[in-house]
């Protein structure tokens, strides 16, 4: 039985914050995945990140920000003209993005990498 489309926009954005946190992640880099044993993770500030598609695609940055509302991440050096002047952090979808290096001051962070490294 299919959803109306105003009612699946709706669970979308009402969703709690630990499911809207699983909708910000995104595929490892071959050299990442060999070395944790794990093909994605969510994004975090700070990860650095390649654009594998659209407008943007190829370049690399460093994660500057992550939009929990819209589910989007803005790059280090990613920006558009305002029409007014001055410019704005375009907001890229996860799934278009490869995780390039990984964060790994949280210390939970890493202490789960390792061990599913050792799982592997």
């Amino acid at each position: 039985m299919s959803s109306k489309p105003s009612k699946v926009r709706k669970r979308f954005f009402e969703s709690p914050k630990h499911i809207k946190s699983k909708r910000v992640s995104s595929h490892l880099s071959e050299e990442l995945i060999s070395k944790y044993k794990v093909r994605s993770l969510r994004v975090r500030k700070g990860d650095v990140v390649k654009i594998m598609r659209g407008e943007y695609k190829g370049i690399e940055g460093k994660v500057t920000g992550i939009d929990m509302k819209t589910g989007r991440i803005m790059v280090e050096g990613i920006t558009r003209e305002k029409i007014a002047g001055g410019t704005v952090p375009v907001k890229i979808h996860p799934s278009k993005v490869m995780i390039m290096s990984l964060n790994l001051e949280d210390k939970w962070r890493r202490d789960k990498l390792e061990t599913k490294q050792k799982e592997g």
